[in-house]
């Protein structure tokens, strides 16, 4: 959704809530940074740009590729107008992974520290992410038509993104920055998260979230989403436990 389009000398202006997102997520992450203390102003610089390219072209790939295919394959150019939504979480993830591989290794930090730090901003960008999903009027409930429901061409739906924002946010925020006032191991702020994620995800996507319509169900219940998450959950339980018993920093 456009917040104002503006025509000057032939050029079209026009910013759109879900960018406006991006630029608030991007610059809550480098205030954390400054506070932390841990990094140069050129290490949190080149950091967020490792992350915001990586995360931006892999959550695309990803959503190309699993969720809408045909669509981009018959109009390939909107691939590139990342401001309309179509990301996807799993394996924008991983890019985040790959990108905390490649900076540490090129500044010597220690991962493990970095990946924690980035756990606790990432909350605060799932929230800027949700509201740029309401506002665009997408991944939307059940049919609804009381407090805060979105009105669409189909019909009125409950705003499930402001479901998901209130718990993969305000939630996993407030529980994490409690934790990590008592953390007793490497990594155990970063596994929390994605155990914790991965749980409300699933049941946002179970039952409140109506499936992708390009997609709809996996065996009559499943969505996309909830498909992807389920085993994600079990996987970084299983590490949390095996980080707890083996601290990576010793």
């Amino acid at each position: 959704m456009k917040i104002f389009e503006l025509n000057l000398f032939g050029f079209t202006i026009a910013p759109t809530y879900y960018g406006l997102m991006y630029i608030l997520w991007f610059l809550y992450g480098l205030w954390f940074l400054k506070k932390s203390w841990r990094y140069t102003d050129k290490q949190q610089e080149n950091l967020f740009l490792y992350i915001f390219t990586w995360v931006l072209i892999g959550w695309r790939i990803w959503y190309i590729l699993f969720y809408n295919l045909s669509s981009y394959i018959a109009h390939p150019l909107n691939i590139f107008k990342f401001w309309e939504g179509g990301m996807s979480f799993h394996w924008g993830f991983l890019w985040v992974v790959i990108a905390l591989i490649l900076f540490t290794r090129k500044y010597k930090t220690p991962f493990w520290k970095l990946a924690d730090d980035i756990a606790l901003i990432i909350p605060v960008g799932l929230f800027f992410g949700r509201i740029g999903n309401y506002l665009n009027k997408e991944l939307l409930g059940f049919p609804y038509s009381w407090l805060l429901a979105v009105q669409t061409n189909d019909g009125s739906y409950f705003p499930s993104p402001l479901i998901e924002a209130l718990l993969e946010w305000l939630i996993i925020f407030v529980i994490l920055n409690i934790v990590v006032r008592q953390q007793k191991f490497s990594w155990q702020i970063a596994a929390l998260f994605l155990v914790l994620y991965g749980i409300f995800r699933t049941f946002v996507e179970l039952f409140i979230r109506l499936p992708d319509p390009q997609i709809w169900y996996y065996f009559w219940f499943f969505t996309q989403g909830s498909f992807l998450s389920m085993p994600m959950i079990l996987v970084w339980i299983i590490l949390y436990i095996y980080l707890k018993n083996n601290d990576t920093a010793k």
